[in-house]
């Protein structure tokens, strides 16, 4: 194999951003994080380049998430021999679905198997109105309600990935999160009688592009259709307060969720996958 990886450094950043570009629902959380903290080995976090000759063609994020970007056959075959020669230190690989899952048998004699593997998820996205009429009790959390939200957000994460963010440090970097979020102005709820019925974060906002997260329905309430109207109203709220396409991506065998998206006006843009560790 020709070619080369290695470390990208501050003066390849407007090379890297013309590849996240290409695709910037895709890649919106790599554009969000190397707008904040650059491009380099920062907060834990470095960006690997795939060089077949002279222009960088491929990247790999490498933070808590490993993302490939733009990267075809060549490009993961190199990131992979790359990356066996060094521990794991994430705790996914994530994003569009052929190169994560190439990645993942690449490296996983020396990483390790996975926990879990979500092959398909369709990626969706909305940039006009939604289709439903939204629920007017959604609306932007404060930190008043973060005792009361917290909870929720534990239990979203927990059926979700199947691991409880309390653990190793008590929850308090999560907790934190959701603080962060709350400040933000990118927590939504519907809070009633001090019980949250729904909830949902826009967990990344970069490129025109926020990518909404944590979507949750108390499960007394799930069935009654409550998700449609208030994820309708997630989009008006994001779209006018943060950025005009809201994109999220979902389990293929979350049909009751794929439904509800799709009905409030959500098309899929693509497909991703996700490696859990």
């Amino acid at each position: 194999m020709t070619g080369s990886v290695r470390l990208l450094s501050g003066r390849e950043a407007p090379a890297l951003r013309q590849l996240l570009l290409t695709d910037p629902v895709s890649y919106a959380m790599v554009l969000e994080r190397t707008a904040i903290v650059g491009v380099g080995a920062a907060l834990g976090a470095e960006v690997w380049g795939w060089f077949p000759e002279d222009d960088l063609a491929a990247a790999l994020y490498l933070g808590a998430n490993v993302v490939p970007i733009t990267a075809d056959d060549e490009a993961v075959a190199a990131f992979a021999s790359r990356a066996r020669l060094t521990p794991r230190r994430c705790s996914s690989i994530v994003g569009p679905a052929e190169p994560v899952l190439a990645l993942y048998e690449g490296v996983r004699e020396s990483w390790g198997e996975s926990r879990d593997v979500r092959p398909h998820q369709p990626m969706l996205a909305i940039d006009g109105e939604p289709q439903v009429a939204s629920d007017p009790r959604v609306r932007p959390a404060v930190m008043d309600d973060i005792d009361i939200l917290f909870p929720a957000c534990v239990s979203m994460f927990t059926e979700e990935l199947g691991i409880s963010p309390l653990v190793p440090d008590g929850g308090a970097a999560y907790r934190r999160r959701v603080a962060t979020l709350i400040q933000q102005g990118r927590a939504f709820v519907v809070i009633e009688d001090d019980q949250v019925l729904f909830k949902a974060e826009v967990g990344v906002v970069a490129q025109d592009v926020a990518q909404v997260q944590g979507v949750w329905v108390d499960p007394e309430h799930r069935g009654q259709h409550i998700s449609e109207p208030c994820m309708a109203a997630v989009v008006e709220l994001t779209r006018l307060r943060h950025a005009p396409v809201v994109s999220l991506y979902v389990n293929d065998f979350n049909q009751p969720a794929l439904a509800s998206y799709r009905k409030v006006g959500f098309e899929q843009v693509g497909e991703f996958a996700t490696v859990l560790f």
